[in-house]
């Protein structure tokens, strides 16, 4: 597996479709867990979230869908941070079937750092010891190749025929 392990989990029966494996859907859901596993990991955990009124809203995810997923699979996220800047984090997450040989999907997510307060929701710069923990994480997975594709941008192109 690529990137920084964060997350893992079972796949829950009711994540199965009537084709056998995991619903799309699903793969947004283990990807919105890792990031919560990402969130705990940099220090904008439930605690800081609890006293700040900041959190991560997501802007945009990118999902390639790339072998299937079973039930009897155990997921393996790992994560590389791809940038981040003084408020967003772009993340490049894996998502693999634990012993088993390739990546099954990838997501690639646009966060947000969010304060509320009043009834009202602005972006907001990162305290600095999440802006170290982001730069930590970037350092060590910038030269950890990516196994699955990248995102890119989702068009339908003319092939000449009307």
């Amino acid at each position: 597996m690529a990137g920084i392990p964060i997350y893992e989990t079972a796949i829950q029966a009711e994540w199965i479709d009537y084709n056998g494996h995991v619903r799309d859907a699903y793969y947004g859901l283990i990807v919105s867990l890792a990031t919560d596993a990402l969130m705990d990991r940099v220090g904008l955990d439930e605690a800081y979230r609890t006293r700040s009124g900041c959190t991560l809203y997501t802007l945009e995810m990118h999902l390639n869908y790339l072998q299937e997923v079973h039930q009897s699979d155990t997921a393996s996220v790992s994560v590389r941070i791809a940038a981040a800047d003084h408020k967003r984090i772009h993340a490049a997450f894996e998502i693999s079937r634990r012993g088993k040989p390739g990546v099954a999907a990838t997501a690639e997510v646009m966060l947000l750092h969010v304060c509320r307060a009043n009834g009202s929701v602005a972006s907001a710069a990162f305290p600095p010891q999440v802006s170290r923990a982001l730069s930590g994480l970037q350092a060590a997975s910038a030269a950890l190749p990516a196994e699955g594709p990248g995102s890119r941008r989702m068009e339908l192109r003319p092939h000449g025929r009307t």
